[in-house]
């Protein structure tokens, strides 16, 4: 069997890598000191990778922090704006009515419709009752005196003249007396003229 020698080692060497190694002694050196950056390598690449995730995540955090800080002052500026808005608004005063003479359109609308009130119908139906006050009545009004029955109504005719109870520039409350109960009607001036929207009996 043949006896390898130094040099044809090296020529093995050579042939296997690929570039001069001039003894084993040199080609070992060289397997360890490649072994020795390699674990090194593998040492740095993971602790490389943490801190690019810990950069992120930091990164992430004050974004996060930003985003939430506008929520929180804005909820806490709102009751305050609406603190400080809201006396002023309900300090001020409600407008009053502007007293003035009666119009006497109003009086005479007035008298009619309590003339109406107090006549029973013929027939004894609501629907002709309220026919006979439509004239004089707002539509807002009619509805509800649609649960009078006329054949209750402690009157049967106006006696007397209408008497202002208050007057404004366009509402006045005005008292008939009827030969049953006075009534305090408020007749308020619309589109089509002066007409009733509310009425209550007195009998005192």
């Amino acid at each position: 069997m043949p006896i390898r020698t130094n040099r044809g080692r090296a020529a093995v060497y050579r042939r296997l890598w690929g570039w001069p190694m001039r003894s084993p002694t040199h080609l070992m050196g060289t397997i360890i000191l490649v072994a020795a950056i390699m674990i090194a390598a593998g040492m740095l690449v993971p602790r490389l990778l943490d801190d690019g995730g810990t950069g992120v995540a930091s990164a992430d955090g004050p974004e996060s922090t930003a985003d939430s800080a506008p929520v929180v002052s804005d909820t806490g500026a709102d009751p305050t704006l609406d603190r400080e808005v809201l006396p002023t608004r309900l300090s001020e005063p409600l407008a009053t009515p502007t007293s003035a003479k009666p119009a006497p359109e109003a009086l005479r609308v007035a008298k009619r419709w309590v003339t109406a009130w107090a006549t029973p119908p013929e027939d004894g139906s609501v629907d002709s009752w309220l026919e006979g006050l439509r004239p004089y009545t707002t539509e807002e009004f009619l509805p509800q005196l649609r649960t009078v029955d006329p054949a209750n109504i402690p009157a049967t005719k106006v006696v007397g003249e209408p008497e202002v109870h208050e007057s404004y520039t366009s509402s006045v409350q005005v008292e008939v007396a009827t030969d049953g109960p006075t009534l305090l009607v408020t007749v308020i001036e619309t589109d089509t003229g002066w007409r009733v929207t509310d009425y209550s009996e007195n009998s005192g």
